[in-house]
């Protein structure tokens, strides 16, 4: 399983655009966009899992959360982030975090913090 956590950043939603702009002139079927938009889940989250090593800790107060499908949501206010190699602070009023199942039936999709 692969989740679709990234298509509603920047790079993933120009992918979307570029797909359907593709679509729209007949130069690509939708289900060729489709393959493209799932091997881009499994590489960027790929691609997170084994290059990003910064890790932060953070204090806050738990608004809500939800867990559905293997999948945790918390959205948390008033966060004090810190990196756990630095002596800075980050304040910010929300953070919402997704945390998805890490294990081999997630076929390679790991936790992910999104602010």
């Amino acid at each position: 399983m692969s989740y679709e956590l990234y298509r509603n950043t920047t790079l993933g939603m120009c992918l979307q655009d570029s797909l359907d702009e593709m679509i729209g002139t007949q130069q690509l079927s939708p289900e060729l966009a489709l393959r493209v938009l799932k091997q881009f889940d499994k590489s960027v989250s790929k691609a997170l899992s084994k290059r990003v090593r910064t890790r932060y800790t953070f204090k806050g107060h738990l608004k809500t959360y939800r867990y559905c499908d293997n999948v945790w949501t918390c959205l948390v206010q008033g966060v004090e982030l810190k990196e756990t190699q630095a002596a800075d602070i980050i304040y910010v009023d929300k953070v919402k975090i997704v945390a998805c199942d890490g294990g081999t039936s997630a076929a390679g999709a790991s936790n992910k913090v999104k602010t």
